[in-house]
């Protein structure tokens, strides 16, 4: 069970990790079971611990300690059998220094600590990890992410880590970024990029940038796929309709369905 304590509002956090009795506070229509006592016999993450509020770190103390929980609203405890994992990027001695985090939470979790280095101190990673998230966006467990997605993805900095790295793939294959399809295109030449023009504004110089790109785009997706346009679609692993718009917007109407 995950808990991402940087994400859920303070006044539902407790809900969330130890669950509440019909009637506890407002909105409480039905008791509702808490991630510690839905994760009996396995493991409760607690993602960026912390954020956890000072307040709830005395009764996460409590849970460690004992062992046991009470639902928001009932005195009944419950035993835990849980293996519990926290995370965090915040350094938590400086924040226990600082009096924003208890001393005896932070010792009673860090009985084994791991550090794990940024995405860029193990960029052997990156591949595995593009693979991956390209297996889940694309819904095929035995695809395997094109070198003209993989080679530029490993040879960014990621300041977000993980999280930025797998947001870049969800939109490479959600947007069907052309740069990194599997048909893999040759990059556009210099010669069809507009030259710099001082008249235009950045808006408008880039639009008619994107505009000279995406027409070379389609005329090579159409080209390959002998003008089939279910074909290119699926190819290009975007939505026939806007393809088809796509197309008639630069003046292609010879394309089949």
């Amino acid at each position: 069970m995950v808990v991402d304590c940087g994400a859920i509002p303070p006044t539902l956090i407790e809900s969330e990790l130890f669950g509440h009795e019909k009637g506890a506070f407002t909105g409480a229509h039905v008791a509702r079971v808490g991630a510690f006592e839905a994760a009996q016999g396995g493991t409760v993450f607690l993602d960026e611990i912390g954020e956890l509020p000072l307040d709830l770190q005395t009764k996460l103390l409590r849970a460690l300690e004992e062992r046991t929980i009470k639902r928001v609203g009932s005195t009944k405890p419950v035993r835990l059998d849980v293996r519990v994992i926290a995370a965090t990027n915040r350094d938590l001695r400086e924040a226990v220094n600082a009096g924003r985090f208890r001393a005896d939470v932070y010792y009673r979790l860090a009985v084994v600590r791991m550090r794990l280095p940024p995405l860029r101190d193990r960029r052997e990673d990156i591949p595995l990890l593009v693979n991956h998230y390209y297996r889940i966006f694309t819904g095929d467990d035995a695809a395997v992410a094109p070198a003209s997605l993989v080679t530029p993805l490993t040879a960014q900095g990621w300041p977000g880590n993980v999280r930025e790295l797998r947001s870049a793939v969800e939109r490479a294959v959600l947007m069907a970024d052309p740069v990194w399809s599997e048909s893999e295109p040759d990059a556009p030449p210099a010669s069809s990029i507009p030259a710099f023009d001082d008249r235009l504004s950045f808006r408008e110089a880039k639009e008619r940038a994107v505009a000279a790109w995406e027409r070379r785009y389609l005329t090579e997706l159409v080209e390959r796929n002998a003008g089939n346009l279910s074909r290119a679609a699926r190819a290009a692993r975007m939505d026939r309709a806007h393809l088809r718009e796509l197309l008639r917007r630069y003046g292609d109407r010879d394309s089949r369905e």
